[in-house]
């Protein structure tokens, strides 16, 4: 989805003009014919987040100053530019103090306009990844940072603000890369125990004989290499939250003690004397069916009901396409900034590629071809040329999903002179019409390029009803040629074809 640019100007006529330019720029437009309704827009929750203002500072309601002390006073921090006829040192002074970050004189010229749009976004966007790396660090990520406009996102963010309120068990399930031990932090740095270590455990990396002193500790001597006492992620987790990924990786004597430490609220180190208390507030992720490994006696029926008390499912990328722009761009800035790149944007054709990209490999897969491109970029913005994967892989979905090349029923062989008519009938030998044109063989390579003009051949003679002169004329060869081409095929014309092909008269 782009970004989306609202438009505050009480003149009908400037406001389209604006809108046409905007659209024209790739984002997405929309309006308010003055400060009061631009105010309430973007306080609306319900109402998709607006990445930038350009807004009028003289309107008879409400003007731009106005509209610029209201944004402050709720606190949105929304880009601002601002414009009026009347361009001098004081309105700028004036509107830069009140919060706009730019400051444009009617009639804005379109290549001025959009280098203000792109600056303002681009600030925004660097802002915006900077609080949140330093959060996300500080392990105080919150529920807000999580980059999103996808409706199925925003009721799994609402369902999370609700587990982040309380220390009820909270279960993430979805497929691997989606971003299950990022809403489980954001979970974390939502809910009062934000102020808490938050331990997070891959337990699908655990060996069989650690994971039950890695998780509840052991006593020093417990076992042949045990030196030191170890504490436990239990206990290192004591106050605040305990993560668990792949939770149904684990073995079942670990889901036994997991279990009684879950219900008693305390733990037994390996070669302990006596257990430990621990306060534990525990998330755990799975990208498995834990009710079908409950049905094949992998997974404890009893743990599964402790640990799905409330469970929470993020979608695959795939079904919230419209949050993949957002989630370049945020890559972008934050690789960018990593790398020393000056690359500043992704270029209109490039966002197009990845929206329409499946991602079998979720977010995680999407960071990692934004941080390849960024490192292969030689300019300032990032195109096609910098994501050859998914270019490939994406010009293959098409060319398999495409529709089959149909010769209609009135043009049988039976219509054809005989030169057509063998044409066709080679095609006998090929897969049936609704794979007439393949470019991949049936050992999956590309075919050679003979074979592919071939086919192309004989489907222009079979549709342009054998008029030889009329199918060299669309392939843009020479009568001539055609027919040299047809006697490489073993297709020599007869005297007979030559009359037939009216279109040659």
């Amino acid at each position: 989805m782009a970004e989306r640019i609202l438009i505050v100007d009480d003149d009908p006529v400037q406001r389209r003009l604006l809108e046409g330019l905007v659209q024209k720029f790739g984002f997405e437009a929309v309006s308010a014919p003055g400060g009061d309704a631009a105010v309430a827009l973007l306080a609306d929750p319900d109402t998709p987040a607006v990445d930038a203002v350009v807004l009028d500072l003289v309107m008879p309601d409400l003007d731009g100053l106005g509209v610029l002390s209201r944004l402050r006073d709720v606190g949105l921090s929304v880009p601002v530019i601002v414009q009026t006829a009347h361009g001098g040192i004081d309105n700028v002074v004036s509107a830069m103090r009140a919060g706009a970050v730019d400051f444009v004189v009617k009639p804005v010229g379109p290549e001025r306009l959009l280098v203000s749009l792109r600056n303002a976004l681009q600030a925004r966007a660097l802002e915006g990844e900077l609080s949140r790396l330093k959060r996300s660090r500080a392990g105080t990520l919150t529920l807000e940072d999580i980059v999103t406009r996808s409706p199925a996102m925003r009721a799994v963010l609402r369902a999370a603000q609700k587990a982040a309120t309380s220390t009820i068990p909270v279960l993430i399930g979805g497929e691997s890369g989606v971003g299950k031990e990022l809403l489980a932090r954001a979970i974390h740095g939502s809910g009062e125990r934000r102020a808490k270590p938050f331990v997070a455990v891959n337990c699908g990396a655990l060996p069989d004989t650690l994971v039950e002193s890695i998780l509840f500790g052991h006593e020093k001597g417990a076992f042949t290499g045990a030196s030191e006492k170890h504490v436990g992620k239990f206990v290192e987790a004591s106050g605040g939250t305990l993560f668990l990924d792949e939770v149904g990786e684990l073995p079942p004597a670990a889901q036994v003690k997991l279990l009684r430490a879950l219900q008693e609220g305390e733990v037994e180190p390996v070669g302990g004397r006596r257990p430990v208390k621990v306060d534990v507030r525990l998330i755990s992720a799975t990208n498995r069916d834990l009710i079908a490994d409950v049905g094949a006696g992998r997974f404890r029926e009893d743990l599964f009901y402790r640990l799905h008390v409330f469970p929470i499912t993020l979608p695959p990328l795939r079904a919230r396409a419209e949050d993949i722009p957002d989630l370049v761009r945020h890559f972008l800035v934050r690789f960018a900034a990593e790398e020393g790149r000056r690359v500043r944007r992704v270029s209109a054709e490039a966002l197009a590629l990845l929206a329409r990209h499946a991602w079998p490999g979720n977010v995680r897969q999407l960071e990692n071809a934004v941080f390849r491109a960024v490192v292969l970029a030689e300019g300032d913005e990032i195109g096609l040329d910098e994501f050859p994967q998914i270019a490939t892989a994406s010009a293959a979905t098409a060319i398999a999903e495409a529709p089959p090349p149909l010769v209609p029923a009135s043009l049988a062989a039976t219509n054809l002179p005989q030169t057509a008519r063998d044409a066709v009938s080679l095609t006998d030998t090929m897969p049936p019409a609704a794979d007439l044109m393949p470019l991949l063989g049936p050992d999956g390579e590309v075919r050679p390029l003979d074979e592919i003009e071939a086919c192309a051949i004989r489907f222009a003679i079979a549709h342009y009803n054998g008029q030889m002169s009329e199918v060299a004329r669309k392939l843009r060869i020479g009568r001539s040629t055609l027919y040299r081409k047809l006697e490489g095929l073993g297709l020599a014309p007869s005297e007979d074809d030559v009359t037939v092909d009216v279109s040659a008269r």
